[in-house]
């Protein structure tokens, strides 16, 4: 079979496939460009079932693009909080400001007005394009990578061959079906070509997939050696004073920007971890505080390391120091991190609220 019947057996099969296979996902329930946007932008690095209910009421909450503008960022980060990757919320806010100010509210239909929006990439213009608008763009994500490397037995490490696999997409794409197309291909990689054990027997492509005619579906693409994650350990302090806790807001940009948390450090060595933080609290913030019990200790995941933090209650003494000092049951209402969450969480406990 030729370049153009196996191309054209792939496209069929595939859109055969999809139309009774496709996952039932609310943003495939609209055209509406500022929606698909919205769940692009949600959907890097985060998992489809992770990001519904996100999804959902993230635009029950801001239901147009102007809402979203208009919205004070700490109230976008909150509806965000427990997403993870912060500063994509924080380009969805800027860019709807840019867009309603410059663009008459509109999202951009041209690929080259899309990759200059923060946060959107070639891959994410490629979905917005080709579902909202049904512009033949193509798209390059994890699951499609996988697909197109066992499909074209790709062997190379996926982060180097991208070169190689964007026209491959690129090539794939069927004429006025592209937003099927391309969902189909994620639809494929998510259920079926799966990075480990995937369901060939199950998989439209196989007859025309050169991985699983090699008997070695598994070795496409070549993975990567992961690196070995640092181990970071910090002390956070817990300061009460007249019933209200203290809290201060990060920059607003880098890792948590604009998020409030505890006041905390870094630690080279866990020892005397009660003076260490008097020392930091006396030295970088201008109070006195009695250290007082543990709370507990957290941990917390993040793509580049891994966090343990040490966390104690605090008397304030004296001083002003730096921060907003929060009633207890006000805290739920500012957007925080998943550890420092946890810590009001346990302080509500302890409290009764």
């Amino acid at each position: 079979m030729g370049c153009i019947g196996r191309k054209t057996k792939i496209q069929t099969k595939l859109l055969q496939w999809f139309k009774k296979n496709k996952r039932d996902l609310p943003w495939r329930k609209t055209r509406n460009p500022y929606a698909i946007w919205v769940s692009e932008i949600m959907l890097q690095q985060t998992q489809v079932n992770t990001v519904i209910p996100y999804y959902n009421h993230f635009l029950k909450t801001f239901p147009t693009i102007q809402d979203l503008a208009k919205a004070n960022l700490s109230k976008v980060l909150k509806v965000w909080e427990g997403l993870g990757y912060y500063s994509r919320a924080r380009n969805l806010h800027q860019t709807s400001k840019t867009i309603s100010n410059h663009s008459n509210g509109k999202i951009p239909d041209k690929l080259k007005d899309l990759l200059s929006l923060p946060g959107v990439g070639r891959y994410t213009a490629g979905a917005i394009l080709s579902i909202a608008f049904n512009q033949e763009v193509p798209i390059l994500d994890g699951n499609v990578k996988r697909v197109l490397s066992r499909l074209f037995a790709v062997s190379g490490d996926p982060k180097k061959t991208e070169e190689f696999l964007w026209p491959l997409s690129e090539s794939l794409i069927p004429k006025g079906s592209p937003g099927a197309f391309n969902q189909a291909l994620m639809d494929l990689g998510s259920m079926i070509c799966t990075p480990k054990n995937p369901n060939c027997l199950s998989c439209p492509l196989k007859n025309h997939c050169q991985g699983y005619l090699s008997g070695k579906p598994e070795g496409y693409p070549r993975r990567s050696v992961k690196k070995k994650v640092p181990h970071i350990e910090a002390i956070a302090a817990v300061i009460q004073k007249d019933g209200k806790f203290l809290l201060r807001q990060r920059p607003p940009k880098g890792l948590l920007g604009g998020l409030w948390e505890f006041p905390n450090w870094k630690i080279e060595e866990k020892r005397r971890l009660r003076l260490r933080l008097r020392s930091h609290i006396k030295k970088e913030m201008g109070m006195d505080v009695e250290v007082k019990e543990s709370i507990g200790t957290f941990h917390q995941t993040y793509s580049h390391f891994k966090l343990t933090l040490h966390v104690f209650h605090c008397q304030h003494l004296n001083g002003k120091g730096k921060g907003k000092w929060i009633s207890i049951k006000d805290l739920p209402l500012f957007p925080m991190s998943r550890v420092h969450r946890h810590i009001t969480e346990q302080l509500g406990e302890e409290i009764g609220i």
